[in-house]
């Protein structure tokens, strides 16, 4: 039973436009579908999604994660509480000291940044007034009322 508890994915994922380039969160998940628990981290307390960079299956989940927090620590970005697991450092060295480590994984080296960079533009478009702000305003408030109906009907099946 203790070693089905150590199972599970560390995973690298970042968030450029909440936390900018270089800036990667290294944490572990134990859950069935690791990609839920991402999902759930880029809700509603940072303005964009994260994405994936790396999601390592690992027997021993803790140590994996520990081990690589410990090769991380002079990048932590909080150097006052640890806990939060983000550090600023290229990508390509977490790679190279994750297969340094012999550890297999899929790498995604770019960020998409789908939502930050379609924010970027909408903004741009906004500036130079090349788009109907109006209609734009229109449907944020028929998705933000659409949102609050869902979440309304969560909390009632809850």
């Amino acid at each position: 039973m203790a070693q089905q508890t150590k199972t599970g994915h560390v995973y690298v994922i970042s968030n450029v436009g909440s936390f900018g380039e270089n800036v990667f969160k290294v944490g572990l998940t134990r859950r069935l579908e690791p990609l839920d628990r991402i999902r759930e981290l880029g809700d509603a307390s940072v303005p964009f999604e994260f994405d994936v960079h790396a999601l390592i299956h690992s027997e021993d989940a803790p140590s994996l994660e520990r081990e690589l927090h410990k090769r991380f620590v002079r990048e932590q970005v909080n150097k006052v509480n640890p806990r939060k697991e983000f550090f600023r450092v290229a990508l390509p060295n977490i790679r190279q000291v994750v297969d340094g480590m012999g550890l297999q994984a899929q790498w995604t080296m770019t960020a998409e940044a789908r939502e930050f960079r379609e924010t970027q533009a909408v903004e741009r478009a906004m500036k130079s007034q090349s788009f109907e702000e109006g209609a734009w305003i229109q449907q944020q408030l028929k998705e933000q009322e659409a949102a609050r109906v869902e979440e309304t009907r969560k909390e009632a099946v809850a």
